[in-house]
């Protein structure tokens, strides 16, 4: 009888540390997606501020600019971790940005927009970084929710899989340079 109680504790404290585990892995991705957000959110205050700099220095430039505007607005109204066709869309007019200031030579010594440039590629790094970190902990968590037994609790308790963040297949191609 001693033998069964205990066997049926072992066994409910166990399923209480595979659940709590679970809990902890998804928390952290939601986590971790909250931090590519407010990096998200660091770039797209940013933008508006390096656009004007911009503007100042090359106004005939002005389809740049309006391609840069339009896919920062894009980005900001797509949602969540598979919003990477929008956030990508970006990452491609800034490099269209960053190519018009390399005709100005003014542009690229006003101080302004190198310090803008500055925060604005550290931003694309922390991005790039937060998106890795975030796969990181949902390829734990769904490792977790399909290995057994844990597959077992997940499933009682509904936790499921995460997704992760993932590029088109157009960016996945590396970019000419044309000079």
């Amino acid at each position: 009888m001693w033998t069964t109680i205990a066997v049926i504790a072992v066994l409910l404290l166990y399923f209480i540390a595979v659940y709590n585990g679970l809990v902890v892995r998804r928390n952290q991705a939601r986590e971790a997606w909250a931090t590519v957000d407010t990096q998200l959110k660091r770039r797209y205050d940013l933008i508006p501020n390096l656009v004007e700099t911009v503007r100042g220095a090359a106004k005939h430039e002005s389809e740049t600019l309006s391609a840069v505007t339009a896919a920062r607005n894009a980005a900001m109204a797509a949602n969540g971790p598979v919003s990477g066709d929008a956030q990508n869309k970006l990452t491609q007019t800034l490099k269209s940005l960053f190519a018009v200031a390399e005709s100005y030579p003014d542009l690229k010594a006003n101080q302004n927009f190198l310090e803008l440039q500055r925060e604005l590629t550290d931003t694309e790094t922390k991005i790039q970084a937060s998106r890795q970190f975030y796969n990181t902990v949902v390829m734990a968590l769904n490792t977790q929710i399909e290995q057994f037994p844990s597959n077992i609790v997940a499933r009682m308790f509904g936790i499921m899989p995460e997704k992760m963040f993932e590029i088109n297949e157009s960016e996945k191609v590396a970019p000419q340079v044309k000079f």
